[in-house]
């Protein structure tokens, strides 16, 4: 009987130092939550997911200290109200207090679907419509993510124009994009990454893989602005 229970506090003790060990490491590592359609999915992108691979080799670097952990919860597809969905589920509502970083990458999708579900003919009026349901629904998300979450930082990343010789369409991305960065300089948490200035002056087949999604390099070059814009720490 003394035996066993002797075998009994060792395991017990092997069991509580185990768990203190996985506590004490996951304190150690950085947890970021991402929120989008399939650009942040990772569509394109034959040998990984799109720029969130790319953040996350580059931040686990075998010389770095530090390591970072992605939850990438976007969805190909997917709109703002979608995202506003995900948020109330309960799977993911209740982890939103551990994140230590948010990304939102949400807007290409609104845009398109508002001019009719492509950009062959350019209507104003529908996009400028469907921007002012789309800013709304972007404030409902990030002060979502503000209420659940006391220290976590948003990242809101810009939209960018797939088409530049469309003028037209070049004007709402510019629409767009001033009215996420205002939204965004508006919040103590929040910072805006512009994504536009990316591709311009550049071979479309060189960094997209299709008409809309970019291909591994393409994808590279948003997480490259993703780094260069912020401090991951």
């Amino acid at each position: 009987m003394k035996k066993l229970a002797g075998i009994l506090i060792i395991v017990l003790v092997i069991c509580f130092a185990a768990y203190e060990f996985q506590a004490s490491e996951s304190e150690d590592v950085q947890r970021v939550m991402a929120f989008g359609d399939s650009l942040t999915y990772g569509k394109g992108d034959k040998d990984g997911e799109g720029y969130i691979d790319g953040l996350e080799d580059e931040l686990n670097n075998p010389q770095s200290e530090q390591k970072v952990s992605f939850w990438n919860y976007g969805i190909k597809g997917q709109e703002t109200d979608g995202v506003m969905k995900q948020l109330d589920d309960y799977r993911i509502k209740t982890k939103l207090d551990e994140a230590d970083t948010f990304i939102v990458f949400i807007g290409t999708n609104d845009l398109i679907n508002s001019n009719g579900g492509n950009l062959e003919k350019i209507s104003d009026r529908k996009i400028n419509e469907g921007k002012r349901e789309y800013i709304n629904h972007l404030k409902k998300i990030t002060s979502t993510l503000i209420e659940a979450n006391d220290k976590a930082d948003i990242l809101v990343v810009g939209l960018y124009n797939p088409i530049k010789d469309n003028q037209k369409l070049e004007k709402h991305i510019r629409d767009y994009n001033e009215s996420i960065k205002g939204l965004a300089d508006k919040g103590e948490r929040m910072l805006f990454i512009p994504t536009n200035d990316l591709f311009e002056d550049e071979k479309k087949t060189k960094y997209f893989s299709d008409k809309l999604h970019p291909n591994e390099k393409g994808y590279q070059l948003i997480a490259n602005r993703v780094l260069e814009s912020y401090d991951f720490k």
